[in-house]
């Protein structure tokens, strides 16, 4: 087994606030209910809050410490190789449609820091997307004439300033990076001073439409006339948005660094595998954050390999000190590389709205989709209507299940502090032992669709290889699409 350097969990988390909204109790209603406090959520209550509506906000966990509190959090148009696909796939006009929206979430993003005051490390870079392999410069300045016809400002370079060779680079100049949980927590404070209110450890277990929609959870219910479901897969929908997507994971390691400025800019290579980077800091100082290549939620069964991996690459090629910290992010692709937000059927369902897909680019995606959502809940139509539609075509063998990757004889092949899966006749156990060596055990059945979780041996969790519900070592609920825990079960 791998020992991991630094501590779990993220160093955007680690520096934000902690908050303290209370659990939902009691029955309330709103003119809408966000389920989940991430920067889609929090952007649509914020947006509704400005407008005059009234809205409560429900998070299972807590505020930030989520999907977006675990990103690289760069605020930027330049997508990889983003925009010769979409202009060759779907076409020049809705590619235009893509740069718009993402250009008005940077400047949303921007905006709000400013009108709110928000202190959230907030700094303008240069993005840079990066090539090692000279047959791949063509492709890089594919990507700059394309970000070009949709009027975005793309330079091309013969190396990237990285302290590594490089055989080219597109330089997209003045886009800007920021603590992302800090900035959540900000968000939070401003829809709570505009009236809005916020639930956290208030997970929904249950979305039905009455009269209205009716979101309950352990402690309370809220009743709205609508509902917006930001839990990065949705935990309900009225069309399947499971297989419409396929859930990834990446690892991130932040280390310490002397220098602040010893990488100057954002950077995201596109060879294979792919690694990103960016700077940032702790309490105790300056972090050089690094990412390691996407894999598929629960079809690895060594996820610590692949931060001994990714730590060998950051040594190898940037001057590093200490790993500080160290995480694992969740997302989800979509075929077309577009995320899917809005109303997924307004004729049988009008009034539920969500949004998934974000392809790891959720930060200006994100906040676009907010707004986009609380325009249409407010009556406005958006021009990013069709871009973003989640009712439109897909193909129907993008999504792929795995299976688990943590089947093993018995409980003696169990290390103490890792896990594993017993088939017992038609019962599969998920067992893992503490560091003491203490057993303990959870079904290793998925509450979403039944399939067999895997146990990461990082994070110490259990995630599911088909649709990417992520359970903690006791079963509980982290990420859905799953609503319930894992089952207790005496060995």
């Amino acid at each position: 087994m791998a020992i991991l350097l630094g501590k779990p969990g993220s160093c955007w988390v680690a520096a934000a606030r902690s908050t303290n909204y209370p659990q939902l109790e009691g029955s309330i209603r709103a003119d809408a209910v966000v389920v989940g406090a991430g920067i889609v959520g929090l952007t649509t209550a914020l947006r509704l809050c400005e407008a005059g509506r009234s809205v409560v906000v429900v998070e299972g966990l807590r505020t930030g410490g989520q999907v977006t509190g675990r990103s690289t959090a760069k605020i930027t148009t330049q997508h990889a190789l983003i925009y010769r696909h979409l202009i060759d796939t779907v076409g020049r006009e809705l590619a235009q449609v893509y740069a718009d929206a993402n250009s008005a979430g940077a400047r949303q993003i921007r905006d709000w820091v400013r009108e709110y005051a928000i202190a959230c490390d907030l700094e303008s870079k240069d993005a840079y997307t990066y090539t090692c392999d000279e047959s791949r410069r063509a492709e890089v300045a594919a990507e700059a004439e394309a970000a070009c016809q949709v009027g975005l400002e793309a330079e091309i370079l013969d190396h990237a300033p990285l302290p590594f060779e490089t055989a080219a680079a597109l330089r997209f100049s003045d886009q800007a990076q920021f603590n992302p949980a800090m900035y959540l927590v900000g968000l939070a404070e401003a829809v709570t001073a505009h009236g809005g209110r916020i639930f956290e450890n208030s997970r929904a277990t249950s979305i039905d439409e009455a009269s209205r929609w009716r979101i309950v959870t352990d402690g309370g219910a809220v009743d709205a006339g609508h509902v917006v479901v930001a839990t990065n897969m949705t935990v309900k929908s009225p069309i399947g948005m499971a297989n419409r997507t396929q859930p990834r994971c990446h690892t991130a390691m932040a280390f310490r660094i002397d220098d602040p400025f010893t990488v100057d800019g954002m950077f995201i290579g596109i060879d294979d595998p792919t690694h990103s980077i960016r700077t940032g800091h702790d309490a105790e100082g300056p972090l050089l954050v690094t990412l390691g290549p996407k894999f598929n939620t629960g079809w690895d069964g060594d996820v610590a390999k692949r931060f001994v991996e990714l730590e060998k690459w950051a040594r190898k090629n940037l001057s590093v000190g200490d790993v500080a910290w160290r995480w694992c992010n969740e997302d989800y692709d979509t075929a077309d590389r577009i995320p899917y937000a809005g109303e997924p059927d307004p004729a049988k369902a009008a009034g539920f709205h969500i949004a998934t897909g974000f392809n790891a680019w959720g930060i200006t995606n994100g906040t676009a989709v907010g707004a986009m959502i609380a325009d249409l809940i407010c009556g406005r139509p958006s021009p990013w209507q069709k871009l973003y539609d989640p009712a439109r075509p897909y193909p129907e063998d993008f999504h792929k299940n795995g299976r688990s990757q943590s089947i093993v004889s018995s409980t003696h092949d169990i290390a103490p502090g890792m896990g594993g899966v017993i088939v017992r006749g038609e019962e599969k156990i998920a067992a893992w032992r503490d560091t003491e060596g203490a057993l303990q055990a959870v079904s290793a059945t998925c509450t979403h669709k039944g399939c067999t979780v895997t146990w990461n041996t990082a994070d110490h969790t259990w995630d599911c290889p088909c649709h990417g519900s992520i359970f903690a070592a006791d079963g509980s609920v982290i990420h859905g699409p799953a609503r319930k825990p894992l089952a207790q079960i005496t060995l």
